[in-house]
């Protein structure tokens, strides 16, 4: 498997094709050091060193894969502000069609980081988490129904922002169903009804346990009984389940695999979901069993953990991993 996995990542990528579409956002990072406390108050003082910004959200997503060589559309909403200004210009720099985002007046959703000795101190969200109105969602769907012929698969990254709403979900859904495309879908909240028909959703154990009347253990038994009866429940094909250090389970009709993380030290899991998808979907658009998929999926998670703050892996990064 893993000839085909390197072979894939060298020629396979780059015939790919994959529409996002979700909740994007701006992530800023202020990285600095720590050496005393204000004066003003019993705070620690952090002096600036570097600033990054990056794809945060569904655009991680896009980033992923944009980065690994694939063909990458996203379907969202940004603001009129400086923000939104930065957002574009970094779709464009990765050749990302950006064609399906809608600008509406909320403001384009932003996370401050303030991070120091590999410790975030605090984080600041400027965000609107309102549903987009009728005019917008018409518009968001007429953008997506527009574009949906000329990709493989699609990925709804619902980061609870506004975008991802029932009818916006029902709506991708559906029409991958009706053009047989993979849709993916990186989950939020106990709502999954929305997500009813999708052919994979990727939980991590916090989000699969929203949706239980019981929450389960990170263990391989409980996971594989209560995953089984959730692909049954929203006639899904199969679940990704992201186990943190457990690594991630694989469950799709009678097909169960566990696969584990590699031993490694971890300095931030913020983003891994956005890699696991991404690698996930991208393989599967490929022509990849799902198992495969999985597996090069938690490859590349591994890869984006050992980073700090929001990573997107490289291919140079993925055949090195493997």
């Amino acid at each position: 498997m893993i000839e085909e996995l390197k072979n894939f990542i060298a020629e396979g990528i780059c015939a790919c094709k994959v529409m996002v579409v979700g909740d994007v956002m701006l992530d800023k990072y202020y990285f600095g050091e720590v050496t005393r406390i204000s004066p003003e108050a019993p705070v620690p003082i952090a002096r600036v060193l570097e600033v990054k910004e990056t794809l945060g959200g569904a655009a991680n997503v896009v980033h992923n894969l944009a980065l690994l060589g694939c063909e990458t559309s996203i379907i969202g909403q940004i603001g009129s502000d400086n923000q939104g200004e930065i957002f574009l210009s970094k779709l464009k720099n990765l050749g990302v069609n950006y064609s399906g985002l809608i600008e509406t007046s909320k403001p384009t959703t932003t996370k401050i980081r303030v991070i120091s000795s590999h410790q975030q101190m605090i984080r600041l969200d400027f965000e609107d988490a309102t549903e987009l109105d009728g005019a917008e969602t018409d518009k968001l769907l007429k953008n997506f129904s527009e574009q949906l012929s000329n990709v493989d698969a699609v990925i709804i990254s619902d980061y609870g922002k506004g975008v991802c709403t029932k009818k916006i979900c029902r709506e991708v859904i559906g029409a991958c169903r009706a053009q047989k495309k993979f849709v993916v879908i990186d989950p939020k909240g106990d709502n999954w009804q929305k997500y009813f028909d999708a052919s994979f959703i990727t939980p991590n154990l916090k989000e699969l346990n929203a949706v239980l009347p019981k929450k389960i253990s990170n263990v391989d038994a409980q996971i594989e009984e209560t995953a089984q009866k959730v692909v049954d429940e929203f006639n899904l094909r199969g679940l990704i389940v992201t186990r943190s250090a457990e690594g991630l389970s694989l469950i799709e009709d009678k097909k169960i695999a566990h696969i584990k993380a590699r031993a490694q030290e971890v300095f931030d899991v913020s983003g891994a979901g956005d890699t696991v998808i991404a690698v996930f979907t991208l393989a599967l658009a490929g022509g990849l069993s799902s198992e495969a998929a999985a597996y090069l999926a938690n490859v590349a998670a591994g890869v984006v953990v050992a980073k700090v703050g929001t990573y997107a892996v490289n291919r140079e990064e993925l055949l090195n991993a493997l």
